[in-house]
């Protein structure tokens, strides 16, 4: 399956820098608190959204390396989900690599179910709206977060996050060129 190719492919790349990361500043990250990582990613697409808005950026970085930011920091927060927030606690490199691995595998089994489901439908939805749809999910996570991590009925903060990430990659696969999706630019 070609979008099963194309998220390893952008996985590749996200966990290259990752890794590249956790050489530089080893495992810091683990002393946020799931609220600072939903600011981060809340960041992160609302300078997507001015940048679509606008018709262009001020600051030398375009889009592409922020959707990497998304994944990289929503893979972070399910990890912390996993092993709960730590103010301390470093983790190896190959440890967080290993955690990094088993997040990527989880949503890429999520993205091959959904994707199954509802047809590869996002190949024809407007890249602003995937913009728009990590904005939602963000808002619904500081919500939760808000509720103190209780949901009624809804999928709760892991899911959020899960779905974002494959948002993400959605949208990287877009930028890249995906010759499978009519509407290629973003």
């Amino acid at each position: 399956m070609q979008t099963l190719t194309a998220f390893d492919n952008v996985l590749l790349e996200c966990r290259s820098l990752f890794e590249a990361k956790t050489r530089d500043y080893g495992t810091s990250w683990r002393v946020f608190r799931l609220p600072s990582l939903t600011d981060q990613l809340y960041i992160k697409a609302c300078r997507i959204r001015n940048i679509e808005q606008k018709g262009y950026h001020r600051v030398s970085e375009g889009v592409r390396p922020e959707w990497v930011a998304m994944i990289n920091y929503a893979i972070m927060a399910l990890i912390q989900l996993e092993l709960g927030e730590c103010s301390e606690e470093a983790l190896s490199l190959d440890k967080a690599l290993g955690y990094y691995d088993q997040q990527v595998a989880h949503n890429r089994d999520l993205l091959a179910n959904k994707n199954h489901d509802y047809g590869e439908a996002w190949r024809e939805m407007r890249p602003t709206s995937l913009t728009d749809m990590v904005l939602v999910k963000l808002l619904r996570i500081k919500q939760i977060e808000s509720n103190r991590g209780q949901a009624e009925v809804s999928e709760g903060v892991e899911g959020g996050y899960r779905d974002i990430l494959n948002y993400a990659v959605f949208a990287l696969i877009r930028l890249d060129g995906d010759p499978h999706s009519p509407n290629q630019s973003l």
